[in-house]
């Protein structure tokens, strides 16, 4: 196996690791409003807009992705977002809100979106054997960022200033990010061992193109899945500290303690669980983790104890983080891998609407009832849905894992059988 894929694995998680940044922008939203006399609220729109432009375009730039090759997305990341930081620092150096709203959210989020599709499905393709770990390195990446990010943007503000921070932080990422993106492409024939290009066949036998894969009812399911698993985490991570300071008497400190925690299992989630897909199948997989959420849901309703409280949002926060680094390899199971950049790029418009509505559900509980207590039952309910859909893929798949077992190989039957489950 060539070594040329650890490199393009490690380019991958850099691109990660600086287009993550963007969870880290509660450190600016604060000295934002301060310096410029913003509403907090305006700001913070700044994130929601980055994250619905970051679903949306991921669609037609998995598309690019498989047309133009990782390493011209990449770079058109690079540029995207680290114009979008700097072009930031100028709306709040010129008191700009229309601007904010532009650089940071439509530039940025562009970048972002560019950026996220970008080495997944080139990852896989260099780790066929083992798709889960592939795409649990590179997406890691993005959970861990907010831990590098806001320390070292906190000094940063502290010493220099607000407005050269996002300046400094720009042209960083721009110049990082061009530097990854050049390490990044598909392997080329010869380099991947035949045998483990064996293994990586679909579950279903098929290799279906995005415009395929997007008309079937089994894309529709997994898009549903995943778009539940964000929106009760995105929305819970939008709400984690004044919601446990809430229920369960925590203290501001101790709840900011406990955000930082929650941000490592946000992050270690997505190596953790993508790891253990590829042992027990991302079809079981996916079951676990809609129970876990289920079960730890109806926990926050009712634990009052600080301590138990925090284990259960981690555990979330660990699903949270597996829906991300779990879903490429899953369409990789279902759909193949010939267009798996686009298709992924499809189902993260799921992001997109989910982290519109989370956040949104949450905060009209607490304004209306003064309680998230309605919401986290709707998340439950949500949950439950996902749980239902996971068990009916799994059993399709059982199906269909029954047959080629049988068989051993894809003939007429297992054809029939696989493409009762793509399409009905």
């Amino acid at each position: 196996m060539s070594k040329r894929r650890y490199l393009v694995a490690i380019g991958g998680i850099l691109l990660h690791l600086m287009i993550g940044s963007v969870y880290a922008w509660s450190v600016f939203t604060g000295p934002i409003a301060k310096q410029t006399g913003w509403a907090l609220s305006s700001v913070t729109v700044a994130f929601s807009i980055a994250i619905f432009f970051l679903g949306m375009s991921a669609a037609f730039m998995g598309r690019l992705v498989e047309r133009f090759g990782p390493r011209l997305t990449g770079t058109v990341a690079a540029l995207l977002y680290g114009s979008g930081i700097l072009l930031t620092g100028l709306a709040v150096q010129l008191e700009s809100l229309p601007l904010l709203y532009i650089g940071y959210g439509v530039v940025g989020g562009l970048g972002l979106g560019a950026g996220y599709v970008t080495p997944v499905s080139t990852i896989i393709a260099w780790f066929p054997d083992k798709r889960g770990l592939a795409t649990g390195m590179a997406i890691m990446g993005f959970g861990f960022a907010a831990m590098l990010t806001g320390p070292i943007a906190q000094n940063l503000i502290a010493g220099i200033g607000l407005v050269p921070t996002m300046y400094v932080l720009g042209t960083a990422y721009l110049l990082i990010m061009l530097t990854a993106a050049q390490v990044i492409r598909k392997p080329r024939p010869g380099e991947i061992p035949a045998a483990d290009i064996a293994k990586s066949v679909s579950l279903t036998g098929t290799a279906m193109t995005a415009n395929q894969a997007v008309k079937t009812r089994s894309f529709r399911y997994l898009w549903l899945m995943f778009f539940i698993n964000i929106t009760c985490g995105i929305g819970l991570v939008a709400v984690a500290s004044p919601m446990a300071q809430q229920q369960t008497g925590m203290s501001a400190a101790t709840a900011a303690m406990m955000v930082g925690v929650v941000g490592l299992f946000n992050g270690f989630g997505r190596l953790a669980w993508a790891t253990l897909s590829d042992l027990i199948g991302r079809p079981l997989t996916y079951t676990l983790i809609f129970t876990v959420d289920v079960a730890m849901l109806a926990g926050i309703l009712v634990f009052s104890s600080p301590l138990l409280f925090g284990i259960a949002l981690c555990l979330i926060m660990s699903c949270y983080g597996a829906g991300f680094s779990v879903i490429p390899a899953y369409l990789g199971d279902v759909f193949g891998t010939k267009q798996l950049g686009a298709i992924h790029g499809y189902v993260l418009t799921a992001w997109a609407v989910a982290g519109v509505v989370g956040p949104t559900l949450l905060s009209l509980s607490d304004q209306y009832f003064h309680s998230y207590t309605y919401s986290l039952i709707f998340f439950v309910a949500l949950e439950l849905v996902a749980f239902i859909l996971s068990i009916r893929i799994r059993r399709q798949f059982s199906v269909v894992a029954r047959d080629q077992r049988m068989n051993g190989k894809i003939d007429g039957v297992y054809w029939s059988i696989t493409m009762k489950f793509i399409n009905e």
